[in-house]
């Protein structure tokens, strides 16, 4: 039987991800590379990488899924492409931070591994132009980036995403430190939605050894620690896409 071919034209290529047109109706083609980007200056190649964020980012969206989180993964169709829903992304990053580390700390001084008082969530504009620049929910609302209702909603399902991953990496012996979400409207049969986009992944989140406190995320490549891919292994392993027995 001769293969359907679902991928057409090139969307967007970012320094992570590739977005293509599908001939699904509503629907994108999302190919996750195997480059590690740090900040402007540092980025690494990593071969492999791209087919474990793909099969993480998978498994997460599917137990979100399952607790009633809506998102935008379809279903896989290779070992680096996802079938997503076609979505118009709100220029917003959510960071949910459960630890004081990286620029937190040292933006407020506060030393890093700290358990925070309670989860404290930020919003940054989506804009390398702008260095991202963290921004209030004022702000959010009066240029129109998504209105106080999205924001209520972006809200809610930011703290429920982090009380679940919180709870199912602990369970797997890794703290989920601080990571980033996205989020999208998306149309169907003429409603709109907030829904979770973009991708959970190392690349999006800083997770720590439960026990050890030892960097099994991007950082890793930042702190010139070593060992960058076997860290995306150990998590694909902790949620048991791997074989224990392989290497």
């Amino acid at each position: 039987m001769a293969k359907i071919k679902i991928k057409s034209s090139l969307l967007h290529e970012g320094r992570t991800k590739i977005l293509y047109h599908s001939t699904e109706p509503g629907a994108l083609i999302q190919h996750f590379k195997d480059d590690i980007v740090i900040d402007e200056e540092t980025s690494e190649k990593f071969s492999g990488k791209g087919i474990l964020n793909n099969r993480i980012s998978e498994s997460i969206m599917l137990r979100l899924s399952d607790i009633g989180i809506q998102n935008h993964f379809i279903r896989t169709i290779n070992m680096r492409e996802q079938l997503i829903k076609e979505v118009e992304m709100i220029p917003i990053k959510v960071v949910i931070r459960n630890v004081a580390s990286g620029s937190f700390s040292s933006r407020l001084a506060i030393e890093e591994g700290i358990v925070l008082p309670h989860p404290i969530l930020e919003f940054y504009l989506k804009s390398r132009i702008r260095n991202e620049a963290i921004v209030n929910e004022d702000h959010i609302v009066a240029f129109g980036w998504a209105d106080k209702f999205e924001l209520e909603e972006i809200r809610a399902y930011s703290m429920r995403i982090n009380d679940y991953l919180s709870g199912l990496f602990n369970g797997i012996g890794i703290r989920l430190v601080d990571f980033k979400l996205e989020f999208g409207r998306y149309i169907k049969d003429n409603i709109e939605t907030i829904i979770l986009a973009d991708e959970i992944t190392p690349d999006t989140c800083r997770l720590w050894d439960l026990h050890t406190n030892e960097t099994l995320d991007k950082e890793r490549l930042k702190k010139d620690l070593g060992d960058v891919l076997n860290s995306y292994k150990e998590i694909s392993k902790r949620l048991s896409f791997m074989n224990k027995n392989s290497k």
